[in-house]
């Protein structure tokens, strides 16, 4: 490992709902900072103020914070290098843009939308059916490079708008030493002239990473590999800038895919699915269209990040259980895979129950009695510490822990009678009526208590308990679930007891 000090950083645009690629970018980031002592940074990416959804930068924040990777620098925590808004450096790219114009790896682009659309007209082909802007078209469009010095000057002093766009060499070798790819070699041909400043002075996403990285001394950098192809750019602009020496290691990250395996995991497989792709709720403001996330959905953090670390990392050892330290303690880019890993639901509440079960109670109940408050069920605390251990198992995600809980606060809304009425006979409804008379007169009210009696009436009735006990937690629960149907009815209490069988009797056949 370089003694260079270890700086990385999540760069997220504020766009909308963080995607759990985005997520899983920022968990390598930080396993790796916190695996090496160094700094997690968070930069936003604003230079598109067209996509600028306001709210985004405060949800990228909180999803952080609930996955517990919450960032050592950023707009919420300034370090040594801010403004960590790009739209807040804006003064500062420009410098660079017109560096690399006059050093001639950069060109003043003046071309309007319809010169462009023409020239994609004028150049499509069956084997090139979207022509771009590079090399072999450069000279026949109105630039910097095609236009004699005054015709530049003049344009540029009546305010024309224009663009800056990289030279890319003719037929080069571009090669990236990829931490987890190996080295990678691109021709320069097959990547056109990408655009570094635009017309409103902002940076593209290509200067502004660079500019940025070298500002901010950042020593690796962990991106989706579908930046892979603008590498090339990437690693120009920093030997032309005169930063080569000083580029961060590039891990280029794979793919979430769909659980098919069949291209990217998108929101709209999501939605189609019926699972979450976000990390968290996110309404957006344009359209009042809600997607719903992982947290909403009763998913715990650690959990979550659990989960997404292993979508395409492991530590070799067959485990599958890791918190955050242990995840840290483990993690090394020589363990992620190069191909794409695909997203698996069941294995992502897998995930949930173990940690659910893993889980205290003193952690599990004021999130549990937040659910239920929610749904304005009045809990007793005192009840409600006592029944979670009873019922976490059964539990997949925190939002299961309502049904499961339910009735132990207030009566059944509905009865599955179906499941009753199959092999109800008068023999169990004579039982039933004289289990109530029972039930009044018994004194000590426990589980032990109630079961002995119960089994004792049986007897008596000449009827197997087994026969009893389902109609008897049906009766109290409203289905076949829940824990032993003793401690059910030890807890609910004798009036609460009584008062569930005799509705059940009144609606079920004599």
């Amino acid at each position: 490992m370089t003694t260079r000090k270890v700086r990385v950083r999540f760069a997220p645009s504020p766009t909308g709902g963080l995607h759990l690629g985005g997520v899983r970018t920022a968990l390598f980031n930080y396993l790796f900072a916190r695996k090496h002592n160094g700094s997690f940074v968070l930069r936003i990416e604003d230079t598109d103020q067209t996509r600028f959804v306001p709210g985004a930068e405060q949800y990228i924040l909180d999803c952080l914070e609930w996955c517990g990777i919450l960032p050592d620098e950023g707009p919420h925590a300034e370090g040594p290098f801010p403004p960590y808004r790009q739209s807040e450096r804006k003064a500062n790219y420009r410098k660079y843009a017109d560096q690399l114009v006059s050093a001639g790896f950069a060109y003043y682009a003046f071309d309007t939308p319809e010169d462009l659309e023409k020239m994609r007209e004028a150049f499509k082909s069956e084997s090139n059916p979207s022509p771009q802007y590079n090399s072999k078209v450069r000279m026949q469009m109105k630039n910097s490079l095609s236009l004699s010095q005054t015709e530049v000057d003049e344009l540029l002093s009546k305010n024309t708008p224009y663009v800056v766009r990289i030279k890319m060499p003719n037929n080069q070798e571009v090669k990236l030493n990829d931490m987890i790819r190996g080295e990678v070699v691109f021709n320069s041909d097959q990547v056109d002239d990408k655009v570094l400043l635009k017309a409103d002075g902002m940076p593209t996403y290509h200067l502004a990473v660079v500019v940025d990285d070298h500002e901010m001394e950042i020593s690796h950098a962990f991106r989706g590999e579908e930046w892979l192809p603008s590498s090339p750019v990437h690693i120009l602009l920093w030997e032309y800038l005169g930063w080569k020496e000083t580029m961060p290691a590039w891990a280029h990250l794979p793919l979430i895919l769909k659980p098919d395996g069949q291209g990217k995991l998108s929101k709209r497989d999501g939605d189609r699915l019926g699972f979450p792709v976000f990390a968290m709720d996110w309404m957006d403001p344009k359209t009042g269209e809600l997607t719903k996330g992982f947290k909403e959905m009763g998913f715990l953090p650690e959990a979550f990040v659990n989960m997404l670390a292993l979508l395409g990392w492991n530590d070799g050892s067959g485990e599958e259980l890791f918190d955050l330290a242990g995840l840290a303690e483990r993690f090394s880019i020589e363990r992620i895979h190069k191909g794409g890993a695909k997203f698996d639901f069941e294995k992502a509440k897998w995930f949930n129950q173990e940690w659910i079960k893993k889980s205290s109670d003193e952690k599990l109940l004021p999130l549990v009695a937040a659910l239920l408050e929610k749904k304005q069920i009045a809990a007793d605390k005192n009840i409600l510490q006592h029944v979670l251990p009873l019922v976490k198992e059964r539990c997949q995600l925190l939002n299961d822990f309502i049904p499961q809980l339910v009735y132990f606060f207030q009566d059944p809304e509905t009865i599955d009678t179906a499941a009753i009425q199959a092999k109800w006979a008068e023999n169990k409804s004579n039982f039933f009526s004289n289990w109530l008379n029972a039930l009044s007169g018994l004194e000590n009210w426990d589980a032990l208590a109630i079961e002995t009696l119960f089994k004792e009436q049986a007897t008596a009735s000449a009827i197997k308990p087994g026969e009893l006990q389902l109609p008897f937690r049906i009766m109290l629960v409203g289905g076949k679930f829940g824990p032993p149907v003793f401690e059910i009815a030890a807890i609910i209490g004798k009036e609460t007891t009584i008062r569930r069988i005799s509705h059940a009797l009144k609606i079920l056949p004599k």
